[in-house]
């Protein structure tokens, strides 16, 4: 339940997020409500839903994020007592509402790819017998998603001139769409036989122009919502469809290429980018986030020496003013914390198909068992942070997640069977899962308006750019390390040095933690 007398102040500098309470972030649950709400979301606002009519998994699906709201909201008063609190519950009726509808199509739209062009990609390679040390360099056409911060200030100042009718964000929305499906289905139409070059050029595509979709419906979710409250609807709508693509293209796309081949799933894949290009043509576009577009445009065009240096620089001098030289911590910090499990994506589908498990074994347990560990991971994630606090969340998240990828070696060490390759999927994705909720809770905190497009793809390239770099070098390590310890243990060795890799984003961000504490005023003395 949030206090309904914030002040809706959105276009001031994002406060540092150095609070390590729910209250010390200005918000406020009912005491009768603070069991009953879980907060979850991979890494976005969510809302609050009473637990006593759903089921565990729908509070999961639907309820709050609350710390991510801070992300989003620049600046916000606390309550200064319980009468401000709104009685109001999120129901059903409330993910029926056409903004929400098209937030959810949009979500699915935009997760869709990633997957399609990263371990999904990696898991057809493997296939038909492409080398390790090729997969491993083909993951780089991911580095697209951690380069989108260079073209997004281009995508927040200027119209798209075949798209202008729609509006600037669902132009280029609607661009990005009808690229990537044309994109899939060319690499389903291609294959491996005419070539890994022509392959791998037509996944380059699909990851630029899917990086150019994230770009424009997060700034779409943040400019559309109204209060804080819609936000909240907005994000985990957004959240939930984006995670059920991801299902999707990590699993069951698995069982449908067993059964038509993969060029076949392909195909079927980019026809669904109809659902989000539906989404896109009967959206509205933000009319709040014009309003300062438009001001912008007035005062300093983009073809002006003023206002090109307004969209390109004047996202980082704000971001750098805010935060001070702590932002060069917080971005080495940002960057490290995931390298565990980018560095090790590539190799994960190639290592199950060379353990000779099947694909139908592998999508069905990432289905079932892997689901409900990616939940209760969200949902535990989530609580932590709303109880204690960015910081420690992502200090304990960085230990989950890194010790669950070293735990990928018991599968090499101790034999592949069933039951411990479920307990080992169980593991990662719930670490994995908890990691993303503090890490993308502390990353959307730093957001102006204005800036949107520009502040978050910088952050969200931020987390990725190291890890994508670096796993391009997985499959060659793996080769290089099985002639002289085979090919299985050389993958479990590779995957304990993975895990090895979250250690000094943990200390980084204990030490931030550190200072955060240290910089917080004493209490008042009675």
């Amino acid at each position: 339940m949030l206090c309904s007398n914030w002040p809706k102040v959105r276009n001031l500098p994002p406060a540092t997020p150095s609070c390590h309470s729910f209250a010390e972030q200005g918000f406020y649950v009912a005491p009768r409500l603070r069991a009953l709400c879980v907060p979850v979301l991979y890494g976005e606002p969510g809302i609050f839903l009473s637990s006593s009519l759903v089921s565990f998994f729908s509070r999961v699906i639907f309820t709050v994020c609350a710390p991510l709201h801070h992300a989003l909201s620049e600046t916000r008063e606390a309550p200064v007592d319980n009468e401000g609190v709104s009685p109001h519950k999120h129901r059903l009726a409330d993910y029926l509402r056409p903004k929400t509808l098209a937030m959810l199509l949009l979500g699915f739209s935009s997760g869709l790819p990633f997957f399609l062009v990263g371990n999904t990609f990696g898991y057809w390679l493997r296939d038909e017998h492409t080398s390790l040390t090729a997969i491993g360099f083909l993951s780089w056409v991911g580095i697209a998603y951690s380069l989108k911060f260079l073209w997004a200030p281009l995508i927040d100042r200027v119209d798209l001139p075949l798209f202008r009718r729609l509006g600037h964000r669902r132009g280029w929305i609607m661009f990005s769409q009808i690229v990537v499906g044309l994109a899939l289905a060319a690499m389903g139409g291609t294959g491996t036989k005419a070539g890994l070059a022509r392959l791998g050029a037509f996944a380059l595509v699909v990851a630029f122009a899917s990086s150019t979709q994230d770009i424009v419906v997060d700034a779409w979710r943040i400019e559309s919502a109204e209060d804080e409250e819609e936000q909240g609807l907005l994000a985990s709508a957004y959240q939930f469809s984006y995670r059920l693509a991801l299902l999707t293209t990590d699993s069951l796309i698995l069982i449908v290429a067993a059964a038509v081949g993969w060029r076949m799933s392909y195909g079927i894949y980019g026809a669904c980018m109809a659902v989000g290009m539906i989404a896109t043509w009967f959206a509205k576009e933000p009319e709040r986030a014009d309003a300062v577009m438009h001001e912008k445009e007035r005062e300093a065009p983009l073809w002006t020496p003023r206002g090109f240096f307004d969209a390109v620089v004047g996202p980082f001098i704000a971001f750098f003013r805010a935060h001070g030289w702590l932002a060069l911590v917080m971005l080495a910090a940002i960057s490290l914390y995931r390298v565990p499990d980018f560095v090790m994506g590539p190799m994960s589908n190639p290592y199950y198909h060379d353990m000779g498990l099947s694909k139908e074994t592998v999508g069905a347990v990432r289905g079932s068992i892997g689901l409900i560990a990616t939940f209760a991971g969200i949902a535990a994630g989530g609580f932590c942070s709303l109880k204690l606090g960015h910081m420690r969340a992502l200090v304990i998240g960085g230990i989950l997640h890194s010790v669950a990828v070293a735990a990928y070696a018991t599968l090499a060490f101790a034999g592949a069977s069933i039951p411990l390759f479920a307990l080992v999927m169980a593991g990662d994705n719930f670490g994995i899962s908890f990691a993303g909720v503090a890490l993308i809770a502390y990353m959307s905190s730093l957001t102006s308006l204005g800036y949107t497009a520009t502040q978050y793809a910088l952050l969200s390239s931020t987390y990725a750019w190291l890890g994508k770099i670096l796993k391009g070098f997985s499959g060659a390590a793996v080769e290089s390390l099985s002639t002289t310890h085979g090919l299985i243990h050389a993958y479990g060795i590779f995957f304990i040095a993975c895990g090895l890799t979250g250690v000094p984003a943990v200390l980084l961000f204990a030490a931030l933690g550190y200072w955060h504490r240290r910089k917080q005023p004493a209490p008042a003395a009675a």
